[in-house]
């Protein structure tokens, strides 16, 4: 009868007659073979007979047309008699109270499973499926999503029954495989219709992947699992964030907006479960898949507080979301540490990474880095050592911290328990990080403290200031944290590495910060050491007093070291004056004044007289000679006029007419010729130390206009920072000079005059936004990025040979250039002519110099 049926009425009749009055008397051994094998086939044809015309008929459905609503109604109630005798099969087989072998229901589940994936997804294309009349059949399309879910319900419950043991046939494992991924379906077919379903559906995938863990591993798409599970987190996570956003926006913080809001977070939770004990027990399967779980953590912590790309939520969602989500999610992380290709996928290049990536990247590895000390050896060891040092896990902390520019300049803030027991307070995210890689190297094993040293030696010597930055500050909580001695070896290391640095070279100002940062640290007896390692009277070890500060030391070493210094100093500038003076051979002299600098940033008054006297009469040697085109045109002169500068602070009250005279003329045609900006700045501290002097009567008819232009020009400069460090130049210069009548003549104009009034009164002017600010630095680091990735193409080697330089004649400015050197030297001759009696040798050597120079003139001829 079942089988001749093709009214679907009888069919549906005839149907629950067998399910309800002839299944239960059929042995379990028989089920598939009397009754499944025979039965489903034709039931299965039936269902799709019924979709199909539902769908074809759901087309037309109009208000008007009440008798194709009637058959559309008809056909949805039949379906709903249909789900209803299906599940009362399933109910029938579970209720036989015993283990039930697969081979016994073979059919029973694929058909089920078929039933319920198109019948959810009739559901979920409702809306397009009945062409916005939704409202005339929706009372039972309700029934039918309520049927099916009772159906799916009952099929689990029979799986809780169904066993694959050890002796499983091949046909067994693929049926119970093949089961598990068609559930996989139906989750992403359901994943936005029932939070309570879609997370049940999850347990039942989760649970049955475990439960025969042996026999299934090698047959299950951990791939698709894996990306599902990971995908529905992410929307789970997007949902309860969508919905915390809407209660901020309008205000409210209870009712059914906020139910919602903690059920989707709650699934979430159950979420971050199931990928830890998914994870766990196939872990060894997913070597090919970090790459998901990796951008898992990344878009997570991209869209969640401090993220510059995050919505605005509350605190008290953040704090919930986190307590409830994030803390389950956490132990993924522990779970991952010992897996070698996750590690590989951790540590890879970030600065690909989009821009909203860059903070979690950063984040996620401080994570990771708090978690290691706890690690077995050997974990540790496969982190701190990476693929390569240049791929180890410091290097990628270094590296990540490197990106996060906007988060920096912002900053953002992280919560951080700075005492036990005190709750967590607001840090920049400079500060954070510093705490926990200082945390980190108190915990490093002795076995890895090779990569350490290389990690952050590398990371101080980097392109990136505030990497070089958090390098040193952490060398340095390792010099305090470790012994005297390791401080010791690594101060003298150090100064090393400055000695065999090329002059010029950007990593001898770390380096030297750095050097300087850790003599501070030295017991007093390794103070001592090092002066004698680094004997200051010795030339070749200027190069590394030069960089640090005297008030290091003790006071008694201090004074001897500093009075070695200024000997030796001005020895050095005095072997250049009796040179040639070549602008080529400058490199010296820089080294001489800036070792006599720490000298007097030491001393100060307490210098003694006759050394004081001395540096002063050098300092003037060098200005009679320099010219303002020279200094513009050569990076090296300007070098030297900015260590002069800053040499004559320290004597500006010693200054005689004639030297104020020189300095205010070669100044004044100097800025006419746009220097840089370094030589304005050092021009800045000069004139802001100017007011303590008094300029003397014979040359304030010179001085005092120069000075009052020089001021002027700087405060209506563009450049920000020479603006800001004018108008405080201008300030200090205002506050303390006794010629009052000079400080209106350098406010030429009254945009400059308001300024320097507002500045002085502390008036703060128009601040941009926050959402402002976040969205600039946001287009900063977009801009910054595109210009280094194009420096770092151009910098990639072709693999070809370099074609060889061509040999261009000397321009015209170099041969100004020289000519000028010679010119400022016969003029420093003049001088010290007038000054006084010269040695025997200098008629000989001019003698033989207007020979050289009558050669010269011949040759151009």
């Amino acid at each position: 009868m079942y089988q001749e049926s093709e009214d679907r009425t009888e069919h549906i009749r005839v149907l629950r007659i067998l399910t309800e009055m002839f299944l239960p008397h059929i042995s379990l051994a028989d089920l598939e073979q009397t009754f499944f094998s025979k039965v489903l086939p034709k039931t299965l044809q039936l269902y799709d007979k019924l979709m199909y015309e539902l769908s074809s008929k759901a087309k037309g459905l109009t208000g008007q047309n009440t008798e194709l609503c009637s058959t559309v109604r008809n056909l949805l109630q039949t379906i709903v008699q249909l789900l209803e005798t299906l599940t009362s099969c399933v109910r029938c087989v579970c209720s036989l109270q015993e283990c039930v072998p697969l081979e016994s229901v073979r059919t029973l589940p694929s058909s089920v499973l078929y039933v319920i994936k198109n019948t959810f997804t009739h559901c979920k294309d409702s809306e397009t499926v009945y062409c916005g009349h939704l409202h005339l059949i929706s009372d039972l399309l309700q029934a039918v999503f309520r049927e099916t879910y009772s159906l799916q319900k009952q099929l689990m419950e029979l799986f809780d029954q169904i066993s694959v043991g050890s002796a499983s046939s091949e046909d067994d494992i693929t049926d119970m495989v093949s089961v598990i991924h068609t559930v996989l379906e139906i989750c992403s077919v359901i994943s936005n219709m029932d939070h309570a379903l879609h997370a049940n559906t999850w347990k039942f995938i989760i649970k049955q992947s475990l439960k025969h863990h042996s026999l299934l591993q090698c047959h299950l798409k951990h791939s698709d699992i894996l990306s599902g599970l990971c995908k529905d987190t992410l929307l789970s996570f997007h949902s309860s964030l969508q919905l915390a956003e809407e209660m901020k926006k309008s205000e409210i913080q209870d009712g059914t907006d906020l139910r919602l809001f903690q059920k989707t977070v709650k699934l979430c939770r159950f979420f971050a479960n199931s990928l830890v004990y998914y994870t766990k027990e196939f872990l060894s399967f997913l070597s090919d898949l970090c790459t998901l779980l990796h951008q898992l953590f990344l878009q997570i912590y991209s869209k969640f507080p401090p993220s510059l790309y995050a919505p605005a939520i509350s605190e008290v969602h953040q704090d919930e979301i986190s307590r409830v989500f994030l803390v389950a999610l956490d132990p993924l992380i522990s779970q991952l540490l010992p897996f070698s290709p996750f590690m590989e996928q951790v540590l890879g290049d970030s600065s690909g990474l989009p821009a909203e990536q860059q903070l979690p990247q950063c984040l996620l590895l401080v994570t990771i880095m708090d978690k290691l000390s706890s690690q077995p050896e050997e974990v540790q060891t496969l982190w701190n050592m990476g693929k390569c040092p240049s791929l180890s896990f410091l290097s990628a902390l270094f590296q990540s911290f490197q990106q996060c520019s906007a988060e920096l300049s912002l900053p953002v803030c992280l919560p951080e328990v700075i005492s036990t027991g005190q709750p967590a307070v607001p840090i920049t995210l400079y500060h954070y990080v510093c705490v926990h890689l200082c945390s980190f190297i108190a915990s490093t094993l002795p076995s890895q403290f090779p990569h350490l040293e290389y990690a952050l030696l590398d990371a101080v010597l980097g392109s990136s200031m505030i990497t070089s930055l958090l390098a040193m500050d952490s060398w340095c909580f390792l010099a305090r944290y470790g012994s005297a001695e390791l401080c010791a070896h690594h101060s003298i290391v150090i100064a090393h590495l400055i000695k065999s640095q090329p002059s010029g070279c950007y990593q001898l100002s770390v380096l030297g910060v750095l050097l300087k940062r850790m003599l501070f640290l030295l017991a007093p007896d390794h103070q001592v050491e090092f002066a004698c390692k680094f004997l200051p009277e010795e030339v070749e070890n200027l190069a590394v007093w030069q960089h640090v500060s005297l008030r290091a030391l003790n006071a008694d070493l201090g004074k001897r070291v500093a009075r070695e210094l200024c000997v030796a100093g001005l020895a050095q500038c005095r072997r250049w004056l009796s040179s040639r003076r070549a602008w080529g051979e400058l490199q010296p002299v820089d080294v001489a004044f800036s070792v006599m600098l720490v000298a007097c940033n030491f001393s100060g008054d307490a210098l003694e007289a006759e050394l004081q006297a001395s540096i002063l009469g050098v300092l003037g040697q060098f200005w009679t000679f320099l010219q303002a085109k020279q200094v513009s045109d050569e990076p090296c002169l300007q070098q030297t006029l900015c260590l002069l500068l800053h040499l004559l602070e320290f004597f500006i009250q010693a200054l005689d007419a004639q030297l104020m005279s020189q300095v205010f003329s070669l100044l004044s045609s100097l800025l006419r010729l746009d220097p840089p900006d370094h030589v304005r700045l050092a021009v800045l501290d000069f004139l802001s130390s100017v007011g303590k002097v008094f300029i003397p009567q014979e040359v304030q008819r010179q001085v005092v206009p120069q000075l009052s232009c020089l001021f002027a020009s700087l405060l209506a400069d563009q450049t920000w920072l020479i603006h800001q460090r004018a108008l405080e130049a201008f300030r200090r210069f205002a506050e303390e000079t006794i010629h009052e009548d000079v400080v209106p003549q350098c406010l030429n104009s009254e945009e400059i005059k308001n300024k320097v009034v507002d500045f002085m009164a502390k008036v703060r002017q128009g601040e941009e936004t926050t959402e402002a600010r976040i969205e600039r630095l946001k287009q900063e680091r977009i801009t910054c990025g595109a210009h280094f990735m194009k420096v770092a193409r151009e910098l990639e080697p072709t693999g070809e040979p370099l074609a060889k330089r061509a040999c261009h004649p000397p321009s015209e400015e170099q041969y100004k250039s020289a000519v000028g050197t010679m010119e400022g030297a016969v003029e420093a001759v003049k001088l010290l002519l007038q000054k006084g009696s010269p040695p025997a040798w200098v008629a000989v050597k001019l003698e033989a110099l207007h020979s050289a120079i009558a050669i010269l003139r011949d040759s151009i001829r």
